[in-house]
Protein backbone atom coordinates (compact mmCIF):
# COMPACT_ATOMS: atom_id res chain seq x y z
CA UNK A 1 0.00 0.00 0.00
CA UNK A 2 1.50 3.31 -1.12
CA UNK A 3 -0.05 6.33 0.57
CA UNK A 4 0.82 9.90 -0.32
CA UNK A 5 -0.68 12.33 2.17
CA UNK A 6 -1.60 15.79 1.00
CA UNK A 7 0.16 18.72 2.65
CA UNK A 8 -2.81 20.93 1.81
CA UNK A 9 -5.95 19.88 3.67
CA UNK A 10 -8.15 22.33 1.79
CA UNK A 11 -11.57 21.89 0.24
CA UNK A 12 -11.30 20.06 -3.06
CA UNK A 13 -12.57 21.73 -6.24
CA UNK A 14 -13.86 18.42 -7.60
CA UNK A 15 -16.94 17.05 -5.89
CA UNK A 16 -17.09 13.45 -4.72
CA UNK A 17 -19.93 12.66 -7.13
CA UNK A 18 -17.89 14.04 -10.03
CA UNK A 19 -14.99 11.78 -9.07
CA UNK A 20 -17.41 8.85 -8.93
CA UNK A 21 -19.10 9.57 -12.27
CA UNK A 22 -15.84 10.21 -14.13
CA UNK A 23 -14.33 6.98 -12.80
CA UNK A 24 -17.40 4.99 -13.87
CA UNK A 25 -17.16 6.57 -17.33
CA UNK A 26 -13.46 5.73 -17.59
CA UNK A 27 -14.21 2.12 -16.72
CA UNK A 28 -16.99 1.93 -19.32
CA UNK A 29 -14.71 3.43 -21.98
CA UNK A 30 -12.08 0.81 -21.12
CA UNK A 31 -14.57 -1.80 -22.24
CA UNK A 32 -15.27 -3.28 -18.81
CA UNK A 33 -18.69 -4.97 -18.33
CA UNK A 34 -19.89 -2.30 -15.89
CA UNK A 35 -23.47 -1.08 -15.69
CA UNK A 36 -24.32 1.93 -13.57
CA UNK A 37 -27.86 1.70 -12.25
CA UNK A 38 -29.87 4.48 -10.69
CA UNK A 39 -33.14 5.04 -8.87
CA UNK A 40 -34.10 8.42 -10.32
CA UNK A 41 -30.95 10.08 -8.95
CA UNK A 42 -28.74 10.10 -12.03
CA UNK A 43 -28.48 13.90 -11.98
CA UNK A 44 -27.63 13.80 -8.28
CA UNK A 45 -24.70 11.44 -8.80
CA UNK A 46 -23.45 13.19 -11.96
CA UNK A 47 -24.10 10.57 -14.66
CA UNK A 48 -27.10 12.11 -16.42
CA UNK A 49 -24.95 13.82 -19.11
CA UNK A 50 -23.55 10.44 -20.16
CA UNK A 51 -26.79 8.46 -20.33
CA UNK A 52 -27.49 8.99 -24.02
CA UNK A 53 -23.88 8.30 -24.99
CA UNK A 54 -23.74 4.93 -23.23
CA UNK A 55 -27.34 3.67 -23.00
CA UNK A 56 -26.20 0.05 -22.66
CA UNK A 57 -24.07 0.87 -19.62
CA UNK A 58 -26.23 3.43 -17.79
CA UNK A 59 -29.61 2.17 -16.66
CA UNK A 60 -32.39 4.26 -15.10
CA UNK A 61 -34.59 2.10 -12.86
CA UNK A 62 -36.86 4.83 -11.51
CA UNK A 63 -38.00 5.19 -7.92
CA UNK A 64 -37.99 1.44 -7.38
CA UNK A 65 -34.91 0.72 -5.31
CA UNK A 66 -35.80 -2.83 -4.31
CA UNK A 67 -36.50 -3.73 -7.91
CA UNK A 68 -33.20 -2.15 -8.94
CA UNK A 69 -31.29 -4.45 -6.61
CA UNK A 70 -33.09 -7.46 -8.07
CA UNK A 71 -32.18 -6.33 -11.57
CA UNK A 72 -28.58 -5.81 -10.43
CA UNK A 73 -28.51 -9.41 -9.20
CA UNK A 74 -29.75 -10.62 -12.57
CA UNK A 75 -27.12 -8.59 -14.39
CA UNK A 76 -24.43 -10.06 -12.14
CA UNK A 77 -25.62 -13.56 -13.05
CA UNK A 78 -25.13 -12.64 -16.70
CA UNK A 79 -21.53 -11.56 -16.11
CA UNK A 80 -21.99 -7.81 -15.75
CA UNK A 81 -20.68 -5.76 -12.81
CA UNK A 82 -23.54 -3.52 -11.64
CA UNK A 83 -22.97 -0.39 -9.57
CA UNK A 84 -26.45 0.33 -8.16
CA UNK A 85 -26.80 3.85 -6.77
CA UNK A 86 -29.37 5.62 -4.66
CA UNK A 87 -29.36 7.67 -1.46
CA UNK A 88 -27.97 5.68 1.48
CA UNK A 89 -31.34 5.56 3.26
CA UNK A 90 -32.93 3.79 0.30
CA UNK A 91 -29.90 1.62 -0.47
CA UNK A 92 -29.99 0.22 3.05
CA UNK A 93 -33.46 0.38 4.60
CA UNK A 94 -35.69 0.16 1.55
CA UNK A 95 -33.75 -2.44 -0.44
CA UNK A 96 -32.29 -4.50 2.40
CA UNK A 97 -34.12 -7.77 1.66
CA UNK A 98 -33.23 -7.73 -2.04
CA UNK A 99 -29.57 -6.93 -1.27
CA UNK A 100 -29.51 -9.77 1.26
CA UNK A 101 -31.40 -12.46 -0.65
CA UNK A 102 -30.86 -11.68 -4.33
CA UNK A 103 -27.29 -10.41 -3.93
CA UNK A 104 -25.41 -11.59 -0.85
CA UNK A 105 -27.16 -14.92 -0.22
CA UNK A 106 -26.70 -15.81 -3.89
CA UNK A 107 -22.97 -14.92 -3.66
CA UNK A 108 -23.23 -12.42 -6.49
CA UNK A 109 -21.09 -9.49 -7.62
CA UNK A 110 -23.16 -6.38 -6.93
CA UNK A 111 -21.74 -3.01 -5.87
CA UNK A 112 -24.27 -0.97 -3.89
CA UNK A 113 -23.56 2.77 -3.79
CA UNK A 114 -25.28 4.72 -0.99
CA UNK A 115 -24.80 8.47 -1.28
CA UNK A 116 -25.38 11.32 1.18
CA UNK A 117 -25.11 9.27 4.39
CA UNK A 118 -25.82 10.81 7.78
CA UNK A 119 -25.52 14.57 8.13
CA UNK A 120 -24.25 14.97 4.57
CA UNK A 121 -27.90 14.65 3.46
CA UNK A 122 -28.22 18.16 4.91
CA UNK A 123 -31.40 19.97 3.94
CA UNK A 124 -33.12 16.76 2.85
CA UNK A 125 -33.71 16.27 6.56
CA UNK A 126 -34.25 13.41 8.94
CA UNK A 127 -36.07 11.16 6.49
CA UNK A 128 -33.01 11.14 4.23
CA UNK A 129 -30.22 11.06 6.84
CA UNK A 130 -28.97 7.47 7.01
CA UNK A 131 -27.63 6.98 10.53
CA UNK A 132 -28.15 3.22 10.49
CA UNK A 133 -26.99 2.01 7.07
CA UNK A 134 -23.60 0.71 8.23
CA UNK A 135 -25.28 -1.31 10.97
CA UNK A 136 -27.66 -2.86 8.42
CA UNK A 137 -24.92 -3.68 5.94
CA UNK A 138 -22.50 -4.99 8.58
CA UNK A 139 -25.05 -7.64 9.51
CA UNK A 140 -25.15 -9.03 5.96
CA UNK A 141 -22.63 -11.88 5.55
CA UNK A 142 -19.81 -11.39 3.03
CA UNK A 143 -20.59 -7.68 2.60
CA UNK A 144 -17.58 -5.37 2.23
CA UNK A 145 -18.21 -1.81 3.47
CA UNK A 146 -16.06 1.07 2.28
CA UNK A 147 -16.41 4.76 3.12
CA UNK A 148 -13.95 6.95 1.17
CA UNK A 149 -12.87 10.26 2.64
CA UNK A 150 -11.83 12.21 -0.47
CA UNK A 151 -11.83 12.03 -4.28
CA UNK A 152 -8.52 10.18 -4.57
CA UNK A 153 -9.93 7.44 -2.37
CA UNK A 154 -13.26 7.38 -4.23
CA UNK A 155 -11.51 6.74 -7.53
CA UNK A 156 -9.29 3.99 -6.14
CA UNK A 157 -11.96 2.21 -4.10
CA UNK A 158 -14.26 2.04 -7.14
CA UNK A 159 -11.43 0.32 -8.99
CA UNK A 160 -10.87 -2.05 -6.10
CA UNK A 161 -14.57 -2.93 -5.99
CA UNK A 162 -14.52 -3.48 -9.74
CA UNK A 163 -11.63 -5.95 -9.48
CA UNK A 164 -12.88 -7.76 -6.37
CA UNK A 165 -15.69 -10.27 -6.79
CA UNK A 166 -18.47 -9.99 -4.23
CA UNK A 167 -20.91 -7.65 -2.55
CA UNK A 168 -19.71 -4.12 -1.77
CA UNK A 169 -21.39 -1.20 -0.04
CA UNK A 170 -19.76 2.08 -1.05
CA UNK A 171 -20.89 4.77 1.40
CA UNK A 172 -20.17 8.14 -0.14
CA UNK A 173 -21.11 11.77 0.36
CA UNK A 174 -21.63 13.69 -2.88
CA UNK A 175 -20.25 17.17 -2.36
CA UNK A 176 -16.76 18.60 -1.82
CA UNK A 177 -14.39 16.82 0.52
CA UNK A 178 -11.28 18.11 2.21
CA UNK A 179 -8.24 16.66 0.47
CA UNK A 180 -6.47 13.97 2.49
CA UNK A 181 -4.53 12.05 -0.16
CA UNK A 182 -2.67 12.74 -3.39
CA UNK A 183 -4.06 11.11 -6.52
CA UNK A 184 -1.41 8.39 -6.82
CA UNK A 185 -2.17 6.89 -3.41
CA UNK A 186 -3.02 3.18 -3.30
CA UNK A 187 -5.28 1.50 -0.75
CA UNK A 188 -5.92 -2.04 0.42
CA UNK A 189 -9.33 -3.26 1.56
CA UNK A 190 -9.23 -4.08 5.26
CA UNK A 191 -6.10 -2.01 5.91
CA UNK A 192 -6.58 1.29 7.76
CA UNK A 193 -4.47 4.28 6.77
CA UNK A 194 -2.34 5.86 9.50
CA UNK A 195 -2.54 9.65 9.12
CA UNK A 196 -0.84 10.75 12.34
CA UNK A 197 1.58 9.05 14.70
CA UNK A 198 0.73 9.15 18.39
CA UNK A 199 1.39 7.49 21.73
CA UNK A 200 -1.27 8.78 24.15
CA UNK A 201 -4.51 7.91 22.34
CA UNK A 202 -5.70 6.58 18.98
CA UNK A 203 -8.57 8.03 16.95
CA UNK A 204 -10.23 5.80 14.36
CA UNK A 205 -12.41 7.76 11.94
CA UNK A 206 -14.21 7.28 8.63
CA UNK A 207 -15.82 9.45 5.96
CA UNK A 208 -16.35 13.11 6.78
CA UNK A 209 -15.04 12.52 10.29
CA UNK A 210 -11.51 11.78 9.08
CA UNK A 211 -10.59 15.44 8.60
CA UNK A 212 -12.20 16.26 11.97
CA UNK A 213 -9.96 13.64 13.60
CA UNK A 214 -6.87 15.07 11.90
CA UNK A 215 -7.75 18.58 13.05
CA UNK A 216 -8.35 17.32 16.57
CA UNK A 217 -4.98 15.57 16.63
CA UNK A 218 -3.18 18.66 15.38
CA UNK A 219 -4.83 20.79 18.08
CA UNK A 220 -4.11 18.19 20.77
CA UNK A 221 -0.45 18.16 19.78
CA UNK A 222 -0.22 21.83 20.76
CA UNK A 223 -1.47 20.82 24.20
CA UNK A 224 1.15 18.10 24.56
CA UNK A 225 -1.22 15.20 23.77
CA UNK A 226 0.05 12.74 21.18
CA UNK A 227 -2.90 11.38 19.17
CA UNK A 228 -2.55 8.65 16.58
CA UNK A 229 -5.12 8.91 13.76
CA UNK A 230 -6.34 6.23 11.37
CA UNK A 231 -8.65 6.52 8.40
CA UNK A 232 -10.69 3.33 8.87
CA UNK A 233 -12.13 3.55 5.37
CA UNK A 234 -12.89 -0.17 5.34
CA UNK A 235 -15.50 -0.70 8.03
CA UNK A 236 -16.00 -4.34 7.12
CA UNK A 237 -13.66 -6.17 7.25
CA UNK A 238 -12.29 -3.89 9.95
CA UNK A 239 -8.52 -3.68 10.43
CA UNK A 240 -8.07 -5.78 13.57
CA UNK A 241 -4.29 -5.48 13.51
CA UNK A 242 -4.40 -1.67 13.61
CA UNK A 243 -6.94 -1.75 16.46
CA UNK A 244 -4.93 -4.17 18.58
CA UNK A 245 -1.65 -2.35 17.97
CA UNK A 246 -3.32 0.91 18.95
CA UNK A 247 -4.74 -0.65 22.10
CA UNK A 248 -1.37 -2.08 23.12
CA UNK A 249 0.69 1.01 22.25
CA UNK A 250 -1.60 3.91 23.20
CA UNK A 251 -3.98 2.30 25.71
CA UNK A 252 -6.97 4.48 24.78
CA UNK A 253 -9.29 4.60 21.76
CA UNK A 254 -11.75 7.13 20.33
CA UNK A 255 -13.90 6.40 17.27
CA UNK A 256 -15.53 9.05 15.10
CA UNK A 257 -18.24 8.39 12.53
CA UNK A 258 -21.14 10.07 10.74
CA UNK A 259 -23.49 7.30 11.87
CA UNK A 260 -25.42 6.06 14.88
CA UNK A 261 -23.03 5.00 17.64
CA UNK A 262 -24.94 1.71 17.60
CA UNK A 263 -23.79 -0.77 15.00
CA UNK A 264 -21.25 1.31 13.08
CA UNK A 265 -17.50 1.88 13.24
CA UNK A 266 -17.50 2.31 17.02
CA UNK A 267 -19.25 -1.02 17.48
CA UNK A 268 -16.86 -2.76 15.08
CA UNK A 269 -13.83 -1.44 16.96
CA UNK A 270 -15.35 -2.22 20.36
CA UNK A 271 -16.04 -5.82 19.33
CA UNK A 272 -12.37 -6.34 18.49
CA UNK A 273 -11.21 -4.72 21.73
CA UNK A 274 -13.56 -6.54 24.08
CA UNK A 275 -12.61 -9.94 22.67
CA UNK A 276 -8.87 -9.34 22.56
CA UNK A 277 -7.48 -6.31 24.39
CA UNK A 278 -9.97 -4.18 26.37
CA UNK A 279 -8.91 -0.56 26.91
CA UNK A 280 -10.82 2.64 27.69
CA UNK A 281 -12.83 3.73 24.64
CA UNK A 282 -15.12 6.63 23.74
CA UNK A 283 -17.32 7.11 20.67
CA UNK A 284 -18.22 10.09 18.50
CA UNK A 285 -21.38 9.59 16.46
CA UNK A 286 -25.11 10.12 16.40
CA UNK A 287 -26.45 9.39 19.88
CA UNK A 288 -29.26 7.05 18.86
CA UNK A 289 -31.60 9.74 17.60
CA UNK A 290 -33.27 10.86 14.38
CA UNK A 291 -31.92 13.50 12.03
CA UNK A 292 -33.30 16.92 11.21
CA UNK A 293 -33.13 19.60 8.57
CA UNK A 294 -30.03 21.78 8.44
CA UNK A 295 -26.80 22.55 6.63
CA UNK A 296 -24.15 19.85 7.09
CA UNK A 297 -21.80 22.07 9.13
CA UNK A 298 -24.66 23.05 11.45
CA UNK A 299 -25.67 19.40 11.80
CA UNK A 300 -22.11 18.49 12.75
CA UNK A 301 -22.32 20.99 15.56
CA UNK A 302 -25.81 19.83 16.53
CA UNK A 303 -24.85 16.17 16.75
CA UNK A 304 -21.38 16.82 18.24
CA UNK A 305 -19.29 15.53 15.34
CA UNK A 306 -16.68 18.31 15.19
CA UNK A 307 -12.98 18.24 15.99
CA UNK A 308 -13.73 19.99 19.29
CA UNK A 309 -16.10 17.17 20.23
CA UNK A 310 -13.44 14.61 19.39
CA UNK A 311 -11.00 16.48 21.62
CA UNK A 312 -13.46 16.32 24.52
CA UNK A 313 -13.68 12.55 24.11
CA UNK A 314 -9.88 12.34 24.02
CA UNK A 315 -9.61 14.19 27.32
CA UNK A 316 -12.17 11.84 28.82
CA UNK A 317 -10.61 8.62 27.58
CA UNK A 318 -7.12 9.66 28.68
CA UNK A 319 -8.48 10.47 32.13
CA UNK A 320 -10.06 7.02 32.26
CA UNK A 321 -6.78 5.44 31.17
CA UNK A 322 -4.80 7.13 33.93
CA UNK A 323 -7.21 6.31 36.77
CA UNK A 324 -5.69 3.58 38.92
Amino acid sequence: MSIILSNDNSLEKTQMREAYSKTIMEIIEEGKPVIHMDADLMRAIGLLPYREKYPEHILECGIAEANMMGVAAGLSLEGFIPFAHTFAVFASRRACDQIFMSGAYARLNVKVVGSDPGVTAGLNGGTHQAFEDIAIMRAIPKMTIVEPSDTAMVKKTIRIALDTYGMFYLRMFRMNAVQIYEKDSEFIIGKAVKLREGSDVTIFACGVEVIEAVRAADSLKKEGISARVYDMFTIKPVDQQAILEAAAETGAIVTAENHNIIGGLGSAVAEVLIENHPVPMERIGISDTFGEVGQTDWLKEKFELTSRDIMKKVYKVIERKTIK
